[in-house]
């Protein structure tokens, strides 16, 4: 299977390529960029050194490494949200829909445009295919690093190409993978950020 995975520069995300290769699937990392800070943006994300990370993981890998720029479709759809959502009063979950409207939005299409048949991510959940062939996101075996929450608003189509590779293990597992592949992230700290950030 072609999966495009998509490598943050942290351990997760890094654990989940090595598993997927381990596999046997073709596998491409991709880094999303949303976030720069080079229009005057205030914030601070390492997306540099992520970057660098991320690059350092595909080359440990063997395995083709891009850069996406995705900076538009996140201003478009993620920045506006926030700001409309606070000028009316409302105080939005930008994670939520961050992961529905980009990693598993303009990600996702990228991906399909590309011939990929799945996005993998590092994120501690579990997906199911149901008796009716549908697909349900379930919550990460870790229940202190669970992130199923944050994909709850993804839709049916976006459920059915997703993979969470890091989302069977607890996290004590995945550093041990890591540590196995000998991955430049084996020792990261786990990353503060949160997805509209990275």
């Amino acid at each position: 299977m072609k999966v495009l995975v998509g490598l943050s520069g942290g351990v997760d995300s890094s654990v989940a390529a090595a598993l997927l290769v381990e596999q046997g699937h073709e596998v491409v990392g991709g880094y999303m960029k949303n976030w720069i800070n080079a229009e005057g943006i205030p914030g601070d994300c390492p997306w540099e050194q992520d970057i660098e990370d991320a690059r350092a993981v595909a080359r440990t890998l063997g395995i083709e490494f891009r850069v996406i720029d995705l900076i538009d479709a996140y201003r478009d759809r993620i920045v506006d949200y926030l700001v409309e959502g606070y000028r009316n009063g409302i105080t939005p979950n930008p994670d939520v829909w961050c992961n529905r409207e980009m990693k598993f939005g303009v990600f996702l299409d990228y991906a399909l445009s590309q011939g990929f048949e799945q996005v993998a991510t590092g994120h501690y959940a579990r997906r199911r295919t149901l008796s009716d062939g549908s697909a349900a996101i379930l919550r990460g075996a870790d229940p202190n690093k669970d992130q199923s929450y944050f994909l709850s608003l993804m839709t049916q189509f976006q459920a059915a190409h997703a993979l969470f590779p890091a989302g069977e293990m607890l996290k004590p597992q995945v550093r041990e993978v890591a540590d196995r592949f000998a991955l430049p992230t084996a020792a990261k700290k786990d990353s503060q950020g949160i997805c509209f950030l990275g």
